[in-house]
């Protein structure tokens, strides 16, 4: 008897370590920070219930949509400019007549193990006026203007630049791991057919591929939103004109350098709400294309 009844609480007391972490750094801080953005505060000891007026103030707030315009160029050029060349470098790469195929694979991935503040700083003296490596080497081959100013008038291009450098190549491995699951038969079946290199992809290594796709755009738009590393150390703070503020950086000086813990919350609860809702209108469409199958 005895030996049934601990058998009977031992799934519980193997989850209670998991249960209480998550109660103690995950539950709790979300409920808290839900009860924060219904106040106003000025700094941890102050506040003052304001109930649904921060929420209301956002759709006022210009620095708000003025961040999350900023953010949303930003996650696009993810999808449409990153992600491209991500699977065009994994199609290359996936070729058995490409030598070297590991050495490339490595050097295309390797950027995305240092961190954001290591390629913000990084990024930061390549971008600079003059002395830049980036404005150096296009004045020696195609006498580029030395003093162009990256991180003065174009923010957002060098935030892109920066971003293409580190994410490219994990993204790439992620294409790469799903074209292992294209059949080679349908392939060489379609090759013999008639089909061009064009019509192969598109009817057959695209649908093969497509689950994979949809979570590289998913994690590459969640993760877009959630940029606060680079433009915080490469810009110094939001740059000029506000050009690089995003979601995340202004709910860090809301919160951390102004002291309203209450607005910066029902930010973040916005932010919260705005990817759910596209995450799950994202599965949606993802089943839709499963059932047109």
């Amino acid at each position: 008897m005895t030996s049934s009844r601990h058998i009977r609480y031992a799934p519980y007391a193997f989850l209670t370590p998991f249960v209480l972490l998550f109660v103690a750094f995950t539950l709790y801080p979300l409920l808290q920070s839900l009860l924060l953005s219904f106040e106003q505060t000025h700094g941890p000891r102050s506040a003052q219930f304001v109930g649904a007026a921060n929420f209301s103030f956002i759709f006022h707030d210009h620095l708000f949509w003025k961040a999350l315009t900023n953010t949303a160029l930003f996650a696009a050029a993810s999808v449409f400019i990153q992600l491209p060349i991500s699977l065009a470098l994994a199609l290359l790469l996936n070729r058995p007549d490409i030598k070297g195929r590991a050495f490339f694979r490595l050097i295309f991935f390797s950027p995305s193990l240092v961190g954001l503040v290591f390629v913000a700083v990084l990024f930061s003296v390549i971008f600079e006026k003059r002395t830049g490596l980036l404005n150096v080497a296009l004045h020696h081959l195609f006498n580029f203007n030395l003093d162009f100013p990256w991180l003065q008038e174009h923010v957002m291009l060098a935030m892109i630049l920066a971003a293409l450098w580190v994410y490219v190549g994990f993204n790439m491995v992620y294409f790469l791991a799903a074209l292992q699951n294209v059949d080679p038969e349908l392939l060489e079946a379609a090759t013999m057919d008639g089909a061009n290199a064009f019509h192969r992809f598109l009817h057959i290594t695209l649908p093969a591929i497509r689950p994979v796709a949809a979570f590289v755009v998913l994690l590459s738009i969640l993760g877009s939103f959630q940029l606060f590393e680079l433009p915080f150390i490469l810009l110094n703070g939001p740059g000029p004109n506000d050009q690089g503020l995003t979601v995340v950086l202004y709910l860090f000086q809301v919160g951390f350098q102004q002291g309203d813990l209450g607005y910066a919350s029902a930010i973040g609860w916005c932010l919260a709400i705005l990817l759910s809702l596209f995450t799950l209108t994202q599965q949606l469409f993802a089943r839709t294309g499963r059932g047109d199958d």
